[in-house]
């Protein structure tokens, strides 16, 4: 009695969840359009690139002048004074009150390249960051559309399974027929009724992987949960722009990788140019003005205000970057090596990725082509068995293998047909446009 109670109420909990779930046709447009405005990963690549831009500005501040200014108060203690051997020492008076007020003002004329190529490189990190968020969203979005297609499989599947399981129901009802005419043997019924629990178990682990995936998909995009996902279905008719591999060949250079490493490059060679710029000399225009008090330097002191300013030209040479700077260079020249072979490794891997995934996408055509002339020879050897079976000329296990033949072929054509689609947004995701 109280198990008969608790598949009652879990069957009503089911039918409750069932309800309460708000069905909603998302064609991978929208999919898109939801990604990029809830996903997560996308949101640190956006900060990222606002970080970059924020860069920049803090780069060009190094070419605007340096002001610094500063007061200050202070209490002076009286002197001492003796010969050079420390005799004869005596005290010496001293104002007590000091002050002092400096400001000072400088303009860099000529630093050797260094400002204006840390700006250059400020401003290849954040082509960085939005190249890293081109290559994000492809991710995301390949991700994504992978879980669509798979959903899109998933209730093809279950339309295959629930064709099936009437089919089969059906055929259990004229097999019992047959067994009341004593055309047919209770085993016989037994075997169907077997193999329809199967089909059963293979649908409810369908509905299922479709409740997973739709839940990982809704979180992502920021639906709400209750949300059931269901796949435009106007997808597989809409057709594919099948276009030769030379044409997807000659877009690589424009996908999200191939940039990456173009800036890989680029950003070494900066890396260069600055460590250059460290054995160059600096040039920069300065004024201060000076007020101070007392006058210390006379003796004995003058307790008196004193002011004075000056402007000049200052320039400034570190020698030892003669030598030290050498090591630099050397090593920032070995980096711009490895990032051009780098760029040429991530060409040649790009390049053999969109070979394979165009060659898997004329296989995934001829799969197709295949599937369904099979799924047709399934369904003409079904009905040929069928109607031997009720003419008692074959054996029940003939019809057994003659449904799953059947199942099996129309699950491998819902598969081949999503297949296509995987392998088109396969290659769109390489050259970066998806």
């Amino acid at each position: 009695m109280i198990h008969k109670l608790f598949m009652t109420g879990l069957l009503g909990c089911i039918g409750f969840c069932s309800a309460s779930a708000q069905p909603r046709v998302l064609g991978v447009e929208e999919l898109f359009r939801l990604a990029d405005a809830h996903s997560k990963s996308l949101k640190v690549h956006n900060l990222a690139v606002d970080e970059a831009v924020q860069a920049i500005k803090v780069a060009k501040n190094d070419r605007l002048p340096s002001i610094e200014a500063g007061l200050s108060f202070s209490y002076i203690g009286d002197g001492w004074m003796s010969d050079r051997d420390f005799s004869n020492g005596m005290k010496a008076d001293m104002p007590h009150f000091g002050n002092n007020f400096a400001f000072k003002a400088t303009q860099a004329v000529y630093t050797g390249g260094a400002v204006s190529t840390g700006i250059e490189m400020s401003e290849l990190q954040k082509e960085m960051a939005e190249t890293e968020l081109d290559n994000d969203r492809q991710n995301v979005r390949f991700m994504l559309v992978g879980h669509y297609l798979d959903l899109f499989q998933l209730h093809n599947q279950r339309r295959v399974y629930e064709k099936n399981i009437e089919q089969t129901r059906l055929l259990i009802e004229e097999i019992r027929s047959a067994f009341e005419q004593g055309a047919a043997l209770q085993s016989d019924i037994t075997r169907y009724e077997l193999q329809l629990k199967n089909l059963e178990l293979g649908l409810t682990n369908v509905n299922n992987r479709i409740r997973i995936l739709n839940r990982q998909m809704v979180t992502t995009i920021g639906l709400d949960i209750q949300t059931e996902i269901l796949p435009d279905t106007t997808l597989l008719s809409a057709g594919i722009d099948k276009r030769s591999e030379l044409h997807w060949q000659d877009a690589r250079s424009q996908a999200p990788v191939m940039r990456l490493a173009d800036l890989g490059v680029r950003m070494s060679e900066k890396q260069q140019e600055m460590a250059r710029a460290g054995r160059r000399p600096t040039i920069g225009l300065i004024a201060a003005n000076n007020f101070d008090g007392p006058i210390l330097i006379e003796v004995p002191p003058i307790n008196k205000n004193f002011n004075y300013w000056y402007v000049g030209v200052n320039v400034t040479y570190k020698f030892d970057a003669l030598f030290k700077n050498n090591k630099k260079v050397k090593q920032a020249k070995l980096a711009t090596l490895k990032a051009q072979e780098n760029k040429r490794l991530a060409d040649e891997q790009l390049s053999n990725g969109i070979n394979a995934a165009y060659i898997n996408l004329e296989e995934a055509y001829t799969r197709l082509d295949t599937k369904e002339k099979n799924v047709q020879l399934a369904h003409e050897n079904y009905e040929v068995i069928h109607s031997r079976y009720l003419n008692g000329l074959s054996l029940v296990t003939d019809m057994l293998d003659a449904s799953n033949i059947q199942l099996s072929s129309e699950l491998e054509l819902a598969n081949a047909q999503i297949g296509i689609l995987y392998q088109y947004f396969m290659l769109k995701k390489t050259i970066g446009t998806l």
